[in-house]
């Protein structure tokens, strides 16, 4: 089936082509990257080029507990959400200097996304 028509010159796209952003982060893995200066995030990895990323739906990882390292936190999640610190989630996110990229269980993806927003 053709995904695009084009009418008096003007190109359209069918709805049915395109894909919301959650339907888009759905099939990219979940991940905690650690970076030099910018912190640790959790995300959907949507793109890597040596030491840049680009995250969506991505999460600072601002404090935790209930892990006793992001490694941990990756496989296992939190086992003390309320006293992790974890703002909202933002669309995207670009991070450069990558010094570490955690692959994360669904488990711990689960865990992650499901603590409170933090804010202030």
């Amino acid at each position: 089936m053709k995904e695009n028509i084009e009418i008096d010159g003007k190109e359209y796209v069918l709805k049915s082509s395109l894909k919301t952003t959650r339907e888009s982060v759905a099939n990219k893995k979940y991940v905690i990257a650690r970076t030099y200066s910018a912190g640790v995030f959790a995300g959907h990895l949507k793109k890597r080029v040596g030491k840049e990323i680009v995250l969506q739906d991505a999460r600072r990882i601002f404090y935790w507990d209930g892990a006793a390292t992001l490694s941990q936190l990756a496989m296992e999640g939190t086992s003390k959400p309320e006293n992790c610190k974890f703002p909202l989630p933002v669309d995207e996110v670009i991070l450069t200097e990558l010094i570490e990229l955690l692959p994360c269980t669904k488990k711990a993806e689960n865990s992650i996304k499901s603590v409170k927003v933090w804010s202030k």
